[in-house]
């Protein structure tokens, strides 16, 4: 049973992740020649205070707001 993790920061809709998982799913269930349902995708969310890159923090990094949902 395959598993795939996706690490990213918060702020993305519900509706975007379950495109996100109907896609990854789709695609590895294809490539393994398996069916959908032993394909399992789970999401890690963090906030931008906890991930770095390059060696800074995302929420210095990238200032406020930064990757944050908007709404209207």
């Amino acid at each position: 049973m395959p598993i795939i993790t996706v690490q990213m920061t918060k702020g993305r809709s519900e509706l975007k992740k379950q495109e996100l998982a109907s896609k990854l799913t789709e695609l590895m269930a294809s490539e393994l020649e398996i069916e959908k349902c032993w394909v399992t995708v789970l999401f890690q969310e963090y906030e931008r205070d906890q991930w770095a890159s390059e060696g800074q923090l995302h929420s210095i990094k990238f200032g406020k707001g930064f990757g944050k949902q908007v709404t209207i």
